[in-house]
């Protein structure tokens, strides 16, 4: 056979179309209108485009010499075996991208007529089918140049989005206004998230031997609030939330990262408003803003707001082909997850979990060490009035190793979080007390929301015994942890009425103003919200 220019155009754009179907299940968050992904991307533009599409462009060219340079019986069936995966490759993108896994015994029918398509074409194909053949790949091709068409638009929105994203995240920034000066005998405020701390874990029922001797510490000196409402089960709403006082069910974002909530009571989307914060609220009182935080791009939707700023999320890195965990991450990780989902079977991902898992727990690590270090040199600036530290911990991945007293990615639980997140807060107690600071500053200790054993954690292969024990049965108690420590107070107390979390922001708002000076100012102040 000899290869002409339009077998190499048909088989180019049948092999377009192929790939637009067997590569959806990476390239859909890409160009997602939801722009989820970018949104909560902290590296930079490059090295979140590039790598997806890089590897598309090479499944593309690898099909397409393997579509129009093979001859016989291996051309027969690639092509019979490509078209007969697709339907299973639909499923499974299916699955995949609505975070749900297709019927068993359908993925695998589907799988083996897949196989089959190969398989038996490649068995009994002869010389005198040659004709045939061709007849079969000219029909083929014609088909799959339909499919051709969403992969240009899969290609151009990545185009498209990706210039639109260009300048997508601006660099971290630190003590802008060198020349800014605390006002004398005003405490610091420092609110502190630490992501999906439980009060029941932490106050209520703890695991036996886990020992948490500085969040003990400090509720002999604070206000624990026994009985807090949540804003909500995800961080992406509830920090909105939590800085407006408003109500958000729902985020989504702009390819160029710009945030807008919609608003439940009134059915509405509007664009984040970072002058209608608890940030711009410290700014009118002439406090400095610091941030150090994770997950959300605070850098980039409260910029205007802040003196000081530090996010990331994922280990995200700007290594042009290394995605946020790197090859590893880009290629094992997906695959294994995708081809799980497909095939229907949760416990097919339990040959991949482990890689998957570690990987994870890298991720999250890298991002608590960088934020550890930021808080720190936030901490270490006496003229940043207000400051927001999020933190990833206990958030699982576990990534510490509580007996040992060391940070690892291996045989590590929620538990061991949970002691890293003392861990944390003793070394804030700490570096504030070495600068006289730690009896002077107010401090708001909180979970976004409580460990959602139940809802999440309870399905995943990384489950442990423990977890299972201290959840009561993998039960969610939906409390997240809420401490406040006023500057001077000294003696503890409790507030076990019902607290929405959504008056966070009257709460901080009323600490900065100074309203609130002790522990019965604090009880007053909650009972005006009843």
């Amino acid at each position: 056979m000899v290869l002409t220019r339009r077998d190499l155009l048909r088989a180019a754009i049948a092999a377009l179309g192929l790939s637009s179907v067997f590569l959806l299940w990476m390239m859909a968050p890409i160009v997602s209108p939801r722009h989820n992904a970018i949104y909560h991307w902290s590296g930079s533009p490059v090295s979140f485009f590039a790598p997806p599409i890089v590897e598309f462009c090479a499944f593309w060219l690898l099909l397409t010499l393997l579509m129009a340079m093979t001859t016989g019986r291996l051309r027969l069936a690639i092509w019979c075996g490509a078209l007969g995966l697709t339907p299973w490759m639909a499923v499974a993108n299916w699955a995949l991208l609505q975070d749900r896994a297709p019927h068993p015994t359908i993925a695998l029918v589907l799988l083996g007529v897949g196989v089959a398509a190969f398989v038996i074409p490649f068995a009994m194909w002869k010389p005198k089918f040659e004709r045939e053949s061709e007849r079969l790949v000219r029909f083929a091709s014609t088909m799959l140049a339909l499919l051709a068409m969403s992969g240009v638009g899969i290609l151009c929105g990545c185009v498209w989005y990706g210039w639109q994203a260009r300048s997508l995240n601006p660099e971290p920034f630190f003590q802008r206004s060198e020349d800014f000066q605390q006002q004398a005998g005003r405490p610091r405020v420092i609110w502190i998230i630490l992501d999906e701390l439980s009060y029941q874990q932490v106050y209520e029922r703890r695991y036996p031997g886990l020992e948490l001797p500085f969040f003990d510490s400090v509720a002999r000196e604070a206000t624990v609030f026994t009985h807090v409402i949540p804003a909500g089960l995800m961080t992406e709403q509830v920090v909105p939330s939590l800085m407006t006082g408003d109500t958000v069910d729902k985020v989504r974002s702009t390819a160029d990262g710009r945030l807008s909530v919609h608003h439940p009571e009134t059915g509405t989307w509007e664009a984040f408003d970072e002058r209608g914060t608890i940030f711009q609220d410290a700014l009118n009182m002439k406090y400095k803003t610091a941030i150090a935080g994770w997950y959300n791009p605070y850098c980039r939707i409260l910029r205007d707001v802040l003196d000081s700023c530090f996010w990331t999320f994922g280990g995200s890195t700007d290594n042009l082909l290394i995605p946020r965990a790197g090859l590893a991450s880009n290629l094992i990780m997906p695959w294994g997850h995708f081809f799980s989902r497909g095939m229907g079977y949760r416990k097919i991902s339990a040959l991949l979990t482990p890689i998957a898992g570690e990987i994870n727990s890298k991720e999250h690590l890298v991002d608590y060490l960088a934020l550890d270090a930021a808080a720190e040199r936030i901490l270490d600036d006496p003229t940043a009035g207000f400051v927001f530290l999020h933190m990833p911990i206990p958030h699982p991945f576990g990534i510490y190793d509580r007996k040992s007293g060391r940070l690892t990615v291996e045989h590590s639980s929620y538990l061991d979080n949970l002691a890293l997140a003392d861990q944390f807060l003793g070394k804030v107690r700490e570096r504030l007390a070495k600068s006289g600071q730690w009896d002077n500053s107010t401090i708001v200790i909180m979970g976004d929301h409580s460990w959602r054993a139940k809802e999440f954690w309870s399905q995943t292969s990384e489950w442990t015994e423990e977890e299972r024990i201290a959840s009561g049965g993998n039960q969610f108690d939906d409390r997240p942890g809420y401490v406040v420590k006023l500057a001077g107070q000294n003696t503890g107390s409790r507030i076990d009425k019902p607290f929405d979390a959504r008056n966070t922001r009257k709460l901080l708002d009323a600490l900065l103003a100074q309203r609130i000076r002790s522990k019965e100012e604090l009880s007053a102040w909650e009972m005006t919200l009843q």
